[in-house]
């Protein structure tokens, strides 16, 4: 079956004025109009196209790669509004559009928006929806503790970062575990801290355990060395400044100094900071 929003492999059956036309192993055809023709080809060759509605709303097969699949997020921005909703761009000629009652919030030209993307039951046409969290379900889970997951970052709340996980789930990043700049969008890997007794799912970006002991002092290794083999920081140091010098806790700076110190890689002096040892 020829589906809309996906990628097909097909193969050219024949030519005609518009274009090619490309035929499944079924035997389902489909136009690839002439501006997506390849310089050179042959009968029988196999190409990689997606398919979608063009403006006359008939299915035909392109070349371009768009920024979004069907059932995929993506964060795409607003090419121009109507009265009947938005439309954005996702790579191809003809817009996707976002219907009024699937804005979480008014969508303006030029702004850009986390999506998904789904086919509309009742027009059978490719939609968007900016209302994210509809399309995530945390009833019947398939992440567990401690396992590594693909993030996209959906919004800021007052306890920390809403998140997508593999695409399914939604999780949250707490504020007191967030060291780098993060924004509506971003796609990033974490692990999974914490799944609580009604599925929600907490999340970190830097591997829980003991699993995050190397990278962490590798990080503070590699800080000394830009500092000359000292930083000014120790036990009694604020988060704070933790937080600003190295990007991590102060918790995961303690586990990486006591790593590196019983490795005989660095002295440790109160009150003053630490050094890197002398070989």
């Amino acid at each position: 079956m020829m589906e809309l929003g996906r990628y097909h492999t097909l193969e050219i059956d024949h030519e005609a004025s518009p274009g090619l036309f490309l035929k499944n192993e079924e035997g389902e055809e489909i136009l690839l109009p002439n501006k997506y023709i390849p310089e050179e080809y042959e009968m029988g060759q196999k190409l990689d196209v997606f398919v979608y509605l063009d403006h006359s709303e008939r299915p035909v097969a392109t070349t371009l790669k768009p920024a979004v699949q069907l059932d995929e997020f993506g964060y795409l921005r607003c090419a121009e509004t109507n009265e009947i909703g938005a439309f954005l761009d996702w790579g191809l000629e003809k817009h996707l559009f976002v219907p009024y009652k699937e804005q979480a919030f008014p969508i303006k030209e030029g702004s850009w928006h986390l999506i998904f993307c789904y086919l509309d039951e009742v027009t059978d046409r490719l939609v968007a929806s900016s209302k994210t969290h509809a399309f995530l379900d945390n009833e019947e889970l398939t992440v567990e503790p401690f396992e590594e997951v693909d993030l996209i970052v959906t919004s800021k709340t007052d306890l920390g970062f809403h998140v997508i996980v593999n695409e399914l789930h939604l999780g949250l990043i707490y504020h007191d575990e967030i060291f780098q700049p993060l924004k509506t969008g971003d796609k990033t890997k974490g692990w999974i801290t914490k799944i609580r007794e009604d599925n929600k799912i907490d999340i970190t970006l830097q591997r829980p355990g003991y699993r995050s002991i190397e990278p962490n002092a590798d990080a503070v290794m590699e800080k000394l060395q830009s500092k000359d083999g000292f930083l000014p920081l120790h036990d009694k140091s604020k988060p704070e400044e933790i937080e600003k010098m190295l990007k991590m806790s102060k918790k995961s700076f303690k586990r990486a100094i006591g790593t590196l110190y019983k490795n005989r890689m660095i002295e440790i002096e109160n009150d003053e900071g630490v050094y890197l040892r002398e070989k």
